[in-house]
């Protein structure tokens, strides 16, 4: 029975616990309300009559796409993959991320504000486009604290350029 295997798997295909230090975190908590939001707002799209309007392609396609990232990214952090992927540079994917998310939800929410039309012929239309469009600005803001927050974790924190150059000369 030396050559027998069995059906649990080594130390090293199991995955550490989960890390409940990000939920408490700022870019955790932002994480979770920008997952909840990002549902809320392509819900709210998907749920009216968008194909008459390509404007709310381009918003669905927004929403939903960082939606997908925002959750895989939560996933990566709750569990500490990201410990396993070490030669990747977390904190600037993670900047970059949401700052693209930032920029590009901008024009999501310009476009959804822009394209909700109050003499709409579905009144039921008219009240989720505008809380979508509402709840895109919320989403945008979010993300762009998650990029503040970013930024800081990705240049260190409590650090800048002027102190981080300056050395002690008596």
């Amino acid at each position: 029975m030396a050559g027998s295997r069995s059906g649990s798997p080594g130390p090293s295909a199991a995955l550490p616990p989960p890390d409940t230090a990000f939920l408490r975190s700022p870019l955790g908590g932002l994480m979770g309300a920008q997952a909840v939001l990002g549902l809320l707002v392509w819900a709210l799209i998907a749920d009216t009559t968008y194909y008459l309007h390509a404007a709310y392609a381009w918003v669905l396609f927004v929403s939903i796409f960082f939606w997908i990232l925002t959750v895989l990214f939560f996933v990566t952090y709750l569990l500490q993959l990201q410990l396993k992927f070490y030669m990747i540079p977390w904190p600037l994917v993670l900047m970059i991320f949401n700052a693209t998310a930032t920029v590009l939800y901008v024009t999501a929410f310009v476009t959804c504000a822009a394209a909700v039309q109050p003499t709409s012929w579905r009144q039921w239309d008219y009240n989720r486009r505008a809380a979508a469009a509402f709840f895109a600005c919320l989403v945008m803001i979010t993300y762009g604290v998650s990029t503040f927050f970013s930024f800081r974790a990705w240049k260190g924190l409590g650090s800048n350029a002027a102190t981080s150059q300056v050395t002690d000369r008596a």
